[in-house]
C-alpha cells in the first residue's frame, strides 16, 4: 500500500475514460484539447494525478514503435512529471497493451491490477474497473486472451499499419474488445463494480472505491463508512475526481 501525504492546499485529481482516437483522430481532436486543457487548469494545485484507464481507445506497444498521435496529451503528461508531479496510470481495456513505454519515456508508473493507496488517512482502492465483480464471463475470457504474452507476441509480427488499423476497428466496432457496457445505471444489485467493493469491505475497510470503465458519474454509498465513486467520462460528462485530504468530489469541466 502506498501512502501519500497532501501538502497543505494540494489535492489529488483522478480521471478516466479520454478514448482519444475514437471514433477518428480528427473527431477527438477537440475532447484532446479540452483534456489538456484541464491538465494545464489542476496543475498548480496537484499533489498526485490517477489516470484510471482508456485514456486512448487503441494503445499497442510495439519494440520499437507506438501508436501514432496524441502528442498534445503525451507532451503534457512529460511536461508535469519534469514538474515533480506525480502520475499514476492504470490500464483499461482499450489499452490492455502498455509494456514499458509510459514508464520509461514519461516517468509514470503503469498498473495493471486495482491497487492500494492511503491519501492523508483516508485509504482508498483504486483502479479502471474491468473485468472485476460477478458476471461478464464472455469479455473476462477474451481479455484473458489479449493479454496472454503469446497472443501479444503474434500481434506484433503484424506490420504496424495493419496492426493499429485493425485494432482501431475492432475497438470502435467489436465489443469483444470495448467489453458489452451498459452506459445506463442499472440499480445497485445489478452493478458488478458495486457488487465488487461490496465484497471486499468483508475482508477490509477502504473509505474509497475509485474506478472508471462504466463511463457513468456515480457515487454510491457502501456501507456509511465505504464509498465507491466511479469517474465517467471524457466524451459525454467531462467529470474527474478531486480528493482535497478529507473528501472526494466528482466534478465537471468546462472552459469558460
Amino acid at each position: 500500500m502506498k501512502s501519500i501525504n497532501i501538502p497543505e492546499g494540494k489535492k489529488i485529481y483522478f480521471a478516466s475514460d479520454n478514448h482519444l482516437g475514437a471514433p477518428t483522430m480528427e473527431e477527438s481532436l477537440p475532447r484532446e484539447k479540452k483534456f489538456v486543457a484541464w491538465l494545464d487548469e489542476i496543475k498548480p494545485n496537484a499533489a498526485a494525478i490517477f489516470l484510471l484507464g482508456d485514456l486512448f481507445d487503441f494503445w499497442f506497444e510495439y519494440k520499437t514503435v507506438v501508436p501514432k498521435g496524441f502528442t498534445r496529451t503525451l507532451g503534457k503528461l512529460a511536461e508535469l512529471t519534469d514538474a515533480g508531479i506525480p502520475i499514476y496510470y492504470f490500464v483499461g481495456n482499450h489499452d490492455l497493451w502498455m509494456n514499458g513505454y509510459f514508464e520509461e519515456e514519461l516517468n509514470i508508473p503503469v498498473f495493471h491490477k486495482p491497487q492500494q493507496f492511503t491519501f492523508n488517512t483516508s485509504s482508498f482502492l483504486i483502479g479502471h474497473g474491468d473485468g472485476l465483480g460477478p458476471g461478464d464471463k464472455g469479455y473476462k475470457r477474451m481479455k484473458k486472451l489479449f493479454t496472454n504474452p503469446l497472443s501479444k507476441w503474434l500481434y506484433r509480427w503484424l506490420h504496424p499499419d495493419l496492426g493499429v488499423k485493425l485494432a482501431q476497428y475492432l475497438s470502435v466496432k467489436n465489443k469483444l474488445i470495448s467489453g458489452d457496457e451498459d452506459i445506463k445505471f442499472l440499480g445497485e444489485d445489478q452493478e458488478w463494480l458495486v457488487q465488487y467493493c461490496k465484497r471486499k469491505l468483508e475482508k477490509q475497510q477502504y473509505h474509497y472505491f475509485v474506478f472508471g470503465h462504466r463511463h457513468l458519474p456515480l457515487e454510491i454509498d457502501l456501507n456509511g463508512k465505504s464509498t465507491y465513486v466511479n469517474l465517467g467520462d471524457w466524451i459525454s460528462y467531462y467529470t474527474y475526481g478531486e480528493f482535497d485530504g478529507e473528501n472526494l468530489f466528482l466534478k465537471k469541466f468546462s472552459i469558460n
